[in-house]
């Protein structure tokens, strides 16, 4: 029957309506700002910089590999390379990013950044409180703006963060027992070079005495 869908969102919108003054669940807004409804796990606005530890920049897992600035649809990230490298979580040393930097008057929020990044560093906000009255330096984020603490990242998205989480242990688990075996070896190696020394004949005097 033509029509039928437009008869049934009618009808469910009437229940609402009349169910609301019984039960607030149905109740489809709140007074915001006063009141204001948890966003979900998987809501996303704007990108932002994850960091582990206390400092928000020393902290920083980006290494300005630009793949993010490169995979850009809009063109609105710019980063630039540092000249020196920091240890990452498994010890291995990397570039940071002296400038990192996000024009969110342009992003369109696709998240493609964050699927291209190898290296967890970068992820969705919720935050959507983002008014300015400057709409051009104002809404030109840096890098110190853009960090974000690991903790904040459990919170707003907890279920995939614990998986990061779970495969960066795995990963600093598995550098530790490398380092472990190599360590092992080298000192096996020396041990062996020491008792190859120490077996070796005292040279014999070639010319006999008269």
């Amino acid at each position: 029957m033509l029509g039928t869908g437009i008869i049934k969102g009618m009808a469910q919108t009437a229940k609402n309506f009349a169910e609301s003054f019984r039960d607030p669940k149905y109740l489809t807004t709140v007074q915001y700002p006063e009141q204001r409804i948890p966003t979900k796990e998987n809501n996303r606005n704007f990108p932002f910089l994850v960091h582990d530890g206390d400092n928000p920049i020393e902290g920083l897992r980006c290494v300005a590999c630009h793949i993010c600035e490169k995979e850009c649809p809009p063109q609105c990230i710019y980063i630039e390379k540092d000249k020196t490298k920091k240890p990452d979580h498994v010890g291995k040393l990397q570039f940071q990013p002296l400038v990192f930097d996000i024009d969110i008057s342009v992003c369109m929020s696709c998240q493609i950044c964050v699927e291209v990044c190898p290296f967890d560093a970068i992820k969705m906000d919720t935050d959507f409180e983002l008014s300015q009255t400057d709409r051009f330096a104002g809404l030109l984020v840096d890098k110190h703006q853009l960090a974000k603490s690991n903790d904040y990242y459990r919170k707003i998205h907890p279920t995939e963060a614990k998986a990061i989480d779970a495969n960066r242990a795995a990963e600093v688990k598995k550098a530790k027992a490398k380092a472990a075996a190599k360590a092992k070896a080298d000192a096996e190696k020396a041990k062996g070079a020491e008792v190859a020394a120490t077996a070796q004949p005292e040279p014999t005097n070639s010319n006999p005495s008269a």
